[in-house]
């Protein structure tokens, strides 16, 4: 997905799907960023200055960061992903199981792995975020259709308000970004992008 698409993407799906707005509250809310690996660096890539906006912008408004890492340690934690994906799963370990280094990342920020398209699965990160007092979760990284859109919807399920960013995310296909954005929009998550957290983040 190149930069323009993605620029293009997230523009029309924020005024052709979004039904419900509001703002994400930074004393109660915390961001993920779902696995920015090297593994996924050529998806990544177009995204990464407004991930690194969005960090930046949630670390001014005292907003906690929280990244993930997908990896495999060994055949007990491959689950139906090894079926799915014949076998071409993220080895942690490897150079593709490491988080990007152009990311803006703080040695204090918190990075869970996770074995599987959810983040909250296994993990702890919901009791994680319960003790931090979060009760909303802004949502970006990659991929837009697997791994985002699976931890968007158990956080909703499990109780947590759910933003999503429409130019932080990314997938391989255009078409199943914005299905998502649509399936989201409908019933899990309130859409978010880089002015709209500036302008929501920012002390009046």
């Amino acid at each position: 997905m190149s930069s323009s698409s993605i620029k293009k993407s997230s523009a029309s799906s924020y005024s052709k799907y979004e039904v419900r707005q509001r703002n994400p509250n930074p004393k109660s809310c915390a961001l993920l960023v779902i696995d920015m690996q090297n593994y996924f660096s050529s998806m990544s890539a177009p995204i990464l200055d407004n991930i690194n906006t969005t960090i930046a912008l949630c670390r001014r408004a005292s907003v906690p960061v929280i990244f993930t890492r997908h990896c495999h340690k060994s055949p007990s934690d491959h689950g139906m992903l090894q079926e799915w994906w014949f076998g071409d799963l993220i080895v942690d370990g490897t150079v593709e199981a490491e988080l990007m280094t152009a990311l803006d990342r703080k040695g204090e920020d918190m990075v869970v792995e996770k074995s599987t398209y959810s983040a909250f699965r296994n993990t702890g990160l919901e009791e994680k975020l319960v003790e931090m007092g979060v009760d909303e979760v802004i949502v970006t990284g990659v991929m837009t259709n697997l791994c985002c859109e699976t931890t968007a919807r158990e956080a909703f399920i499990r109780g947590f308000r759910v933003f999503f960013s429409t130019d932080a995310t990314a997938t391989s296909d255009i078409d199943l970004h914005e299905a998502t954005l649509k399936n989201l929009a409908y019933g899990f998550a309130y859409f978010v992008d880089c002015h709209k957290l500036k302008l929501a983040l920012t002390p009046k």
